[in-house]
């Protein structure tokens, strides 16, 4: 295939995408867990009140990529060749990825902030510095190695306002959380027409509000620990907390964004230090069962975007594991209890297209007996 065909295709899948619905979802929750041997494990749950039928999707090197202007035309943007082959998920089959690691170990995903998100002004003159909001991962993760560089880069381009016509001529709402292999971490986001990015001591990430906000809410938590309380003690009786767990006793156990990450700052902040990086893998999973939403718990009215005008259920469609020393990306499905593994260093990543593999496959179990 040659590339004038590939850019073809994608301009293409490009412009179909701007008239579906936004990628990400309303309650995202992400985090960073380090291992004893200097890997670092990476989680993330997608939510979506409909249908995204993601694709594990694998975009090679030197790949021609047309960034979509500010007239929302694929092409009219920043155009760019990528530089790094790249493993994550989409959206709808489109090759835009909303979840992803590349071959240096950045990875990192796109997660809502419809409440928040504003993006800059940008003139039709300088649409070819630009590209539109659902390009940010893919565009950072197919330039640049690290987050120093993806600071760097950001400063240089435009993130526009192009629009997705289905949700209210608006832009796709989102801000960024990258992770690099030496563990630093950065939020972007875009508030008020300027790009805002912000050094995440905590690895951790949910949705709105402000980024800032969520770090200064921590301090209101400041009395939560892993250790056990001891009883309390008045006038020479003793009361002993009813079970174990009275450290956390207080910790918020909801879907609000606000919630989502206090919950997960404490509990990966609670992980082993001990653990290598694949056993954190295994943490990671248990954290994220803390983030699965079961069907029916978030309702969603026919007045709600993510709700397809009809209503409906929000659910974990996707939940992701990535192990950026081991180069693994793992993936379970809501429709199965199933953990597939992809393996980057397998991949061809000099390939002349984009690959994409189904992970519709059946729930399977390992017999005992």
């Amino acid at each position: 295939m040659t590339k004038t065909l590939i850019k073809q295709i994608l301009a293409a899948s490009l412009a179909t995408s701007l008239t579906l619905t936004p990628f990400a979802s309303n309650a995202c929750t992400s985090f960073l867990l380090k291992g004893s041997d200097g890997g670092f494990v990476y989680g993330r749950t997608m939510e979506f009140g409909l249908a995204l039928k993601s694709q594990l999707t694998v975009i090679p090197r030197n790949l021609p990529v047309p960034g979509v202007g500010v007239d929302n035309k694929p092409g009219s943007g920043l155009n760019w060749t990528t530089k790094y082959a790249v493993a994550g998920m989409n959206g709808l089959g489109m090759p835009v990825l909303v979840d992803g690691m590349n071959e240096k170990g950045l990875l990192g995903g796109l997660l809502n902030a419809p409440n928040t998100a504003v993006y800059q002004v940008v003139s039709p003159a300088d649409s070819a510095k630009s590209i539109a909001s659902i390009q940010m991962l893919m565009y950072a993760l197919t330039n640049f190695a690290t987050v120093d560089e993806v600071k760097e880069g950001f400063k240089k381009i435009y993130v526009n306002r192009s629009i997705i016509p289905a949700y209210h001529n608006s832009s796709a709402p989102v801000r960024m959380t990258l992770h690099d292999a030496k563990g630093k971490s950065i939020v972007i986001e875009y508030l008020k027409g300027e790009l805002v990015i912000t050094d995440n001591p905590t690895g951790v990430m949910t949705n709105d509000p402000a980024f800032r906000d969520q770090l200064n809410n921590i301090g209101n938590y400041a009395n939560l620990t892993n250790v056990e309380k001891a009883p309390m003690v008045i006038n020479g009786a003793s009361f002993v907390p009813p079970s174990s767990g009275s450290g956390l006793h207080g910790l918020p156990g909801d879907y609000l964004s606000p919630s989502r990450f206090i919950r997960a700052l404490f509990l990966t902040k609670s992980a082993p230090t001990s653990y290598s990086t694949a056993q954190q893998t295994n943490t990671a999973w248990h954290i994220l069962g803390s983030f699965d939403i079961p069907p029916g718990a978030i309702s969603l009215p026919a007045s709600n975007a993510y709700g397809g005008g009809a209503g409906g259920v929000e659910i974990t469609e996707w939940t992701v594991v990535a192990d950026n020393k081991n180069m693994m990306y793992y993936v379970k499905m809501f429709e199965t209890t199933n953990v597939q593994a992809f393996d980057l260093k397998k991949i061809d990543m000099n390939a002349k297209d984009i690959k994409y593999y189904s992970l519709d496959k059946p729930q399977s179990y390992i017999s005992v007996n």
